[in-house]
C-alpha cells in the first residue's frame, strides 16, 4: 500500500480507503463486514470512510467494532453529517445544533474520542455557511474533529467555504468527496483546478463506477443475479444510469486493455483514478473479503500514457463531464 498526504495538509492517507457506504449494517451480515476491514487491515489500508446516515447510523457502529482494539493512532476514521438522522426538524443538514448533536452520536457509535475528518456530505442551502464552518472549527479547537472537507461540494461553494474562513480565521476545509471515475469526470473542469491551486485532496468514490467498470455487466443482458443492480438497497437506482448498453458495450473493450497492463478491469478503473494527483485516495467497498484483496492491487501501479489516451478513446461519447451534474438539494431532505 502506498500513501499521500490530504491535499496540502500534513495527514497521510492510505491511497485506497475502505467506506461502508452499502454494506456494513444493510447489504451484508456483520461477520462479513469485520472480514472485509480485517482483509483492508491485513492489506496495509489504514483510512476508513463512513456516515452517520449509512444504513440509519448502523454503518459506523458496524465500523466502530471491527476496528475495536486497533491502535486508534495507526488509523484514519472519516465520517459526515448533512443528510437526515432521525425524525426531528434539526436532525438534518449543517446547523450547529445539528453538527454537534450529530458528532457526539457518531463518536459514540465509532468507539473514538475524534475523527481524523469530519466532512459536510452535502452543501446546507439554508443554513448560514458562517455557522456551519465556525461549528466545524469550534470542534476542531476541542479535538474531535483534526480535520474538515466536504463532499460533493461544486467549485463555487468550495470557494465561497475557503474565503470565509480566510476572512473569519477559521480552520480551512483540505478535502472534497466527489464521486469520479473513467465514467463520471463532472470535477475535472472546475473543482479539480480549484482544489488544486487551493490545496485541497479529493477522496474519490465510486471509482468502478458502482461496479459497471468490473466489466460484469454485459450488453443486452440482465444483471447478474445478486449484484447490485439487483438489490434496491445496495444502489441499483444510482448504478442505473449507467447500465445502459452504449455504455456497456464500451466498457467491454476496455478488457484487452486491462489484460495489456496485466490487471483486472476493477484493477484498471481504480488505477486509472490513482494517476491523478489530486487524487488523494480512492475509496474502495466490498462485500467479500476477496473484493479487497483484488482491488488494493491497484495501489502503486503507473498506467502508461498511452494507455490513458486509448481508455480517453473507447469511452469518450458516454463520458458524463457536466460540472451542474454535483448536486446538493435546495433544502434538507
Amino acid at each position: 500500500m502506498e500513501f499521500r498526504h490530504l491535499g496540502r495538509s500534513g495527514l497521510m492517507v492510505s491511497e485506497l480507503a475502505y467506506g461502508n457506504w452499502i454494506t456494513h449494517g444493510s447489504q451484508i451480515e456483520e461477520d462479513a463486514a469485520v472480514a472485509c476491514v480485517n482483509a483492508a487491515l491485513d492489506e496495509g489500508i489504514t483510512t476508513f470512510d463512513t456516515a452517520d446516515v449509512y444504513a440509519g447510523t448502523r454503518a459506523e457502529e458496524v465500523l466502530g467494532r471491527a476496528l475495536s482494539g486497533r491502535r486508534r493512532e495507526s488509523l484514519e476514521i472519516f465520517t459526515k453529517v448533512f443528510w437526515p438522522t432521525g425524525p426531528g426538524r434539526n436532525d438534518r443538514g449543517l446547523s450547529r445544533k445539528h453538527i454537534f448533536e450529530s458528532i457526539h452520536g457518531s463518536l459514540r457509535r465509532l468507539g473514538t474520542d475524534y475523527v481524523d475528518l469530519y466532512q459536510a456530505h452535502r452543501f446546507d442551502h439554508e443554513t448560514p455557511l458562517e455557522e456551519t464552518l465556525r461549528a466545524f472549527d469550534d470542534l476542531v479547537r476541542q479535538g474531535k474533529v483534526l480535520y474538515v472537507g466536504v463532499s460533493e461540494w461544486r467549485a463555487e461553494e468550495i470557494s465561497r467555504a475557503l474565503k470565509i474562513a480566510d476572512e473569519m480565521g477559521l480552520d480551512r476545509i483540505v478535502s472534497n468527496q466527489p464521486q469520479y471515475s473513467m465514467l463520471w469526470r463532472v470535477i475535472e473542469s472546475e473543482v479539480m483546478p480549484l482544489s488544486e491551486r487551493e490545496g485541497l485532496g479529493q477522496i474519490v468514490f465510486s471509482p468502478i463506477a458502482q461496479g459497471v467498470l468490473t466489466g460484469k455487466y454485459q450488453p443486452g443482458q440482465a444483471p447478474p443475479a445478486g449484484s447490485r443492480a439487483t438489490d434496491p438497497e445496495g444502489g441499483a437506482s444510482m448504478i442505473k444510469r449507467v447500465l445502459r448498453d452504449e455504455v456497456l458495450t464500451r466498457v467491454q473493450r476496455l478488457r484487452p486493455v486491462a489484460e495489456e497492463a496485466g490487471l483486472s478491469m476493477a484493477q484498471l478503473a481504480v488505477a486509472w483514478v490513482l494517476q491523478n494527483p489530486n487524487v488523494s485516495s480512492a475509496i474502495i467497498g466490498a462485500s467479500r473479503p476477496e473484493q479487497v484483496r483484488d482491488n488494493v492491487r491497484a495501489s502503486g501501479v503507473r498506467l502508461d500514457p498511452e494507455l490513458l489516451k486509448r481508455i480517453d478513446e473507447i469511452l469518450d461519447p458516454v463520458i458524463e463531464r457536466d460540472p451542474a451534474r454535483t448536486v446538493s438539494p435546495p433544502r434538507r431532505p
